[in-house]
């Protein structure tokens, strides 16, 4: 503990130190400390003076502090009071706000108005909270808000599963409606076109006003897509107010795809042909709300999750329609579905998606469709073959002559005829080009809308395969069954010739249809094969009809049997056989001269003459005739005569006389004519003479003069009678057909 001592004893030694400095001090100036001692004195006296005054004063002043002491602590006391209610009323007001706030918060949760009822409580988290000083409050305040977060999220998860729904639900009105108007302006569109087309054919002035205008009207989104994307929106915005927006994105994804794989999925209790517009309608929906969210949602959809969409229904599209086409049989039901395939393409290339590889799909089934149209079409003019009675139409009013010959270009001159009016034709001409038409018609309607920019070419294919396989196949399997009479075989290629110009009239129908000016399809080389085709046909009936004709005049040269060909009187006049051709010629030209062009007028007229003369050479070489004598070649001259008559009057009077001029119907019985007229002459071995057979005979051959000329026989009374007649001319005649069935048969 150190050393006190030494320290007290230092301690002693200043004190006496300094008492001796004080006592020299005193010393020294002890009067000054008299004096001043007085002075002290005198001060106290004073002092205590003073010290009276001040204690009556205190006195004084303490009886009234007293009251004033009272009134500071009851001032103090009400200034803590302030105080404490000042922080009483400045924490009741937090608490009001908080409560105020909470208020406010479950009026918006009860109204369902989540976003508002989210940035009061984020305000309440955020800036009121934190300054409430009740801690029971706060506690249940902070225990409650991730609870209130939480049911938020499934409220609005539950109302936005909703709107999934009712937005699957909307999608096939929202898609009818906008399909409806593509048709719609797909309508004006056409009737714009076919007013241009006219106009342009017609060359009326003015056409440049409107010649490529065409009327769009546009089309308000609003008014195709009338239905509500609030909740989406909303559900959008709420999650990302809480943060789980990606969250959220996933799940609006996934779910619209899962509705697009259910709606890609056709019913199995109701036919495709009933159901397909509501499929496609409802896609169309689809993929328009999912345009409309991906433009307007902020981010939720993302244009790679809209293609990925549209390639998936694409797929899924291409292999359904393709089944769905294999498996119909009506080329009705192929163009309906058809034609809402292109519009669904149309309606949805408005909105930016490309729908080519869809469109090409109905490429790959056209040739489907073709044989299926092909096929109801030949079925109708089968009908109408087998119901037409091959009588030329009676077309009674002007009505009726615009409906068959008119609509077709069929008419020969622009004369309007009196009425009524026989056509040339029979119903089944007008009643096929409706037909055709209507397959022209079918095959535009499907080639159009497509892929391809111009489908003339492609429809004009399949017109000609349609005349070459099934219209020209029908007419040949009509003329080659055998079951038809002359007036039918003639009613029929008088039809197979006006067909032939209705095919010019189908290529400009075509190209009218197809929206090409028809002045391009007026070329030569722009017709079609099955014009060259139907000539063929028509050559086949010519030969059919003669065939028919030749049969009926085999039965009436047949009569010829019954002539007496050893007659020992002269004839007179004519056999009876050959008035009744002349009749039936007679009829046969006069039907022609009505429905037949001239030229195949003059092939029935001439065909039908060459096998009379053919069958009357075929007479003479008949077995049955063993002989003939000059009354007999005398008789068959008065028939050929009447035949060349009506010949000559018939060739001038059909108007064939300003054709051929250099020709004659009388040209083609030269065989038998040079027959009779070689039988007849006095001079018959001149036949053997090459410049007068060149000149009379040239169409006679030689092996048929021969056997005709072994079968003619002199007869007792006949006009080449024995030399008992006395007949130098007979007898010159006999000498010389001797003398020519002698070289005839050294000849051979």
């Amino acid at each position: 503990m150190g050393r006190p001592e030494s320290l007290l004893q230092q301690l002693k030694h200043v004190v006496r130190k300094k008492e001796a400095e004080i006592e020299d001090l005193c010393k020294t100036h002890y009067e000054e400390f008299i004096l001043a001692v007085d002075e002290l004195r005198g001060v106290l006296v004073d002092a205590e003076e003073l010290k009276g005054e001040l204690s009556s004063d205190n006195f004084k002043l303490q009886e009234v502090g007293s009251t004033l002491l009272v009134k500071l602590e009851e001032l103090l006391e009400s200034y803590s009071i302030k105080k404490n209610l000042a922080a009483a009323i400045k924490m009741s007001k937090n608490c009001v706000q908080v409560l105020e706030l909470c208020v406010k918060f479950n009026k918006h949760m009860s109204e369902g108005q989540f976003y508002p009822a989210l940035k009061t409580l984020d305000m309440i988290e955020k800036s009121y909270l934190k300054n409430v000083p009740v801690r029971t409050l706060r506690m249940v305040t902070e225990k409650r808000i991730p609870l209130i977060k939480l049911h938020i999220e499934k409220k609005v998860t539950s109302q936005f599963n909703e709107w999934l729904v009712q937005i699957r639900s909307s999608a096939k009105d929202i898609g009818q409606t906008a399909i409806g108007h593509a048709a719609s302006a797909r309508q004006r569109d056409e009737e714009m076109l076919d007013r241009q087309r006219k106009a342009e054919e017609q060359n009326l002035p003015g056409l440049g006003d409107f010649s490529y205008t065409l009327d769009v009207e546009e089309i308000e989104e609003e008014s195709v897509l009338k239905v509500d994307l609030t909740p989406l929106y909303r559900a959008y915005h709420i999650q990302s107010c809480l943060g789980i927006q990606e969250q959220f994105w996933e799940y609006y994804y996934r779910n619209r795809l899962l509705q697009l794989n259910s709606d890609l999925q056709i019913s199995s209790t109701q036919p495709f042909v009933e159901s397909y517009q509501t499929f496609l309608a409802q896609i169309a929906g689809y993929f328009i709300v999912e345009d409309r969210v991906l433009r307007t949602a902020g981010g939720l959809l993302l244009a790679e999750q809209v293609e990925t969409m549209w390639d998936t229904a694409v797929a899924k599209l291409k292999s359904l329609l393709e089944v769905q086409f294999s498996q119909m049989n009506s080329a009705t039901h192929l163009l309906l579905v058809k034609d809402y395939v292109t519009l669904l393409g149309c309606t949805l290339r408005q909105y930016g998606y490309e729908v080519g590889p869809l469109l090409e799909t109905l490429n790959k089934s056209r040739d489907k469709y073709h044989e299926l149209l092909s096929e109801e079409c030949r079925q109708q003019i089968a009908n109408v073959i087998a119901n037409d009675t091959y009588e030329q139409m009676v077309l009674k009013k002007e009505s009726d002559y615009e409906n068959n010959v008119l609509s077709f270009n069929l008419q020969t001159t622009d004369i309007t005829p009196a009425f009524p009016f026989i056509a040339p034709f029979s119903s089944t001409v007008p009643d096929a080009c409706r037909i055709v038409r209507s397959f022209i018609k079918g095959s535009v309607d499907y080639l159009s809308y497509g892929t391809h920019s111009t489908i003339y070419d492609v429809v004009k294919k399949y017109v000609d395969r349609f005349l070459i396989d099934v219209l020209n196949e029908l007419i040949l399997n009509t003329i080659q069954g055998g079951s038809i009479g002359v007036s039918q075989a003639m009613q029929i290629a008088a039809n197979i010739s006006v067909l032939e110009r209705a095919c010019d009239f189908f290529l400009r129908h075509a190209a009218q249809l197809c929206g090409i000016p028809t002045r391009s399809v007026e070329r030569p080389q722009a017709g079609l094969t099955a014009k060259v085709v139907l000539k063929t046909a028509r050559d086949e009936a010519y030969h059919a009809l003669l065939n028919l004709v030749n049969a009926k005049l085999d039965e009436f040269m047949q009569l010829t049997q019954n002539i007496n060909w050893t007659s020992e009187e002269p004839t007179q006049g004519e056999n009876e056989y050959i008035n009744e051709v002349v009749i039936y010629l007679d009829t046969l030209l006069s039907t022609a001269q009505q429905i037949l062009p001239l030229d195949a007028l003059y092939k029935v007229g001439s065909g039908a003459l060459d096998h009379i003369s053919n069958s009357i050479v075929t007479a003479f070489l008949s077995d049955s005739i063993k002989r003939f004598n000059a009354n007999a070649v005398m008789g068959i001259n008065n028939d050929l005569k009447i035949l060349e008559s009506f010949a000559d009057d018939r060739f001038h009077s059909t108007g064939l006389s300003d054709i051929y001029k250099d020709g004659s119907f009388r040209g083609f019985l030269i065989e038998a004519r040079q027959l009779i007229n070689l039988l007849s002459s006095s001079q018959p071995e001149n036949f053997m003479n090459p410049v007068i057979r060149e000149k009379n005979y040239n169409t006679l051959d030689y092996k048929k003069v021969a056997s005709i000329c072994e079968k003619f026989k002199d007869s007792a009374d006949g006009i080449f009678g024995s030399l008992s007649n006395r007949n130098t001319k007979q007898s010159a005649r006999k000498k010389s057909m001797d003398m020519l069935k002698k070289r005839l048969k050294d000849f051979n």
